[in-house]
């Protein structure tokens, strides 16, 4: 579709430098945008690129605006104003209301008249399915699901029996909300599975990517407040409480019983132990792994940065022999009659 500059200029606060009668189509990169195209800067890496785009405007704050040849749209924070845009230009497709021929939904499910349930979809039973919300094809709803207004499953979601969704939440091809977490007892050398008995309940405005899965909890349900969003391929273990508004990339592994406050900031990768509290507005960058509780906000890491070979060897060499070197500078503090630092051996 297209939208004049002008109408976006009011409709999202910017200062527009150019013609407001100029119309864009659809988004595109710097390098990539054409005539209809609108861009963005948000990172000062891609500045130089201003100087070649042949977009018809571009996004960005008031400090880049004077390196750029195009027009201009001018706000404090260019990626949000962009998301919006975008929004606006490739809205998402709606659904028809109604159920596919090949969906097979049972007796007692109550589903919204406006809502749309795709092909080969299953609904168990007393399932509820709010208004507007889509059930995308291939999808599964087991015994008792209760997905709110707007919710969005895009295709091939498995929802587990009990499994909460709040408004508006958009749930992601091959995603699994609701199996079994991983909880066995020892017994003589053998593994009894412990029932879990929880669900998964999941807040409004939460995002979902794909093939990620989120087990329900062994006694207590697993919780995900509002506003979450998390990426691609996460795996959140039983009773894992996470809190509004934090973010977690892809690739990154929860232990049962975790507990991560609001507004924290997962980097992919990162692996976290079970029974551990993370409180509100702390950053953990990727690949780190995180053995014990944070009650501290801040911004926390322990993965190593890449070197080539030969170096990370001779750093794998030197932290094997720090045991004999710690013991060797004890003897040799001892004989010199200085303390050794406890702290440090602590630490």
């Amino acid at each position: 579709m297209a939208v004049s500059l002008g109408e976006l200029a009011v409709r999202f606060g910017c200062e527009l430098r150019g013609d407001p009668e100029t119309c864009v189509e659809h988004v595109a990169t710097l390098l990539g945008a054409d005539a209809r195209s609108l861009a963005f800067l948000a990172n000062p890496r891609y500045k130089p690129q201003l100087a070649t785009t042949l977009a018809a405007a571009v996004v960005l704050d008031a400090a880049s605006a004077k390196h750029c040849r195009v027009s201009a749209l001018i706000c404090q924070n260019p990626y949000v104003t962009y998301a919006r845009i975008a929004g606006v230009l490739h809205p998402k497709p709606q659904a028809q209301p109604g159920m596919h021929p090949s969906a097979i939904v049972a007796a007692s499910a109550r589903i919204d008249p406006t809502a749309h349930v795709g092909a080969l979809c299953v609904v168990g039973e007393r399932v509820v399915v709010g208004p507007r919300t889509v059930v995308g094809v291939q999808s599964l709803l087991d015994d008792d699901v209760m997905l709110a207004e707007d919710v969005y499953l895009v295709a091939r979601v498995t929802l587990c029996r009990s499994v909460e969704i709040g408004a508006r939440t958009v749930v992601q091809p091959g995603v699994v909300i609701g199996g079994d977490g991983f909880g066995f007892a020892p017994e003589r050398g053998r593994w009894v599975k412990v029932p879990q008995v929880g669900t998964v309940r999941i807040g409004p405005d939460v995002e979902i990517g794909a093939n990620t899965t989120i087990d329900r909890g062994a006694v207590d349900d697993t919780i995900i407040e509002e506003g979450v969003k998390l990426d691609n391929l996460i795996q959140v273990a039983h009773n894992v409480h996470i809190g509004a508004h934090s973010v977690i990339a892809a690739c990154t592994g929860i232990s049962g019983s975790t507990t991560i406050g609001k507004r924290c900031m997962i980097g992919g990768g990162v692996g976290f132990g079970g029974h551990l509290t993370i409180v509100d507005d702390v950053v953990i960058t990727g690949t780190t792994m995180v053995s014990h509780s944070i009650m501290e906000r801040g911004v926390y890491s322990s993965g190593i940065p890449l070197e080539k070979a030969s170096t990370w060897r001779r750093m794998v060499g030197r932290f094997k022999r720090l045991e004999r070197l710690d013991a060797r500078l004890k003897k040799l503090e001892g004989a010199a009659g200085a303390p050794h630092d406890q702290e440090e051996d602590d630490d």
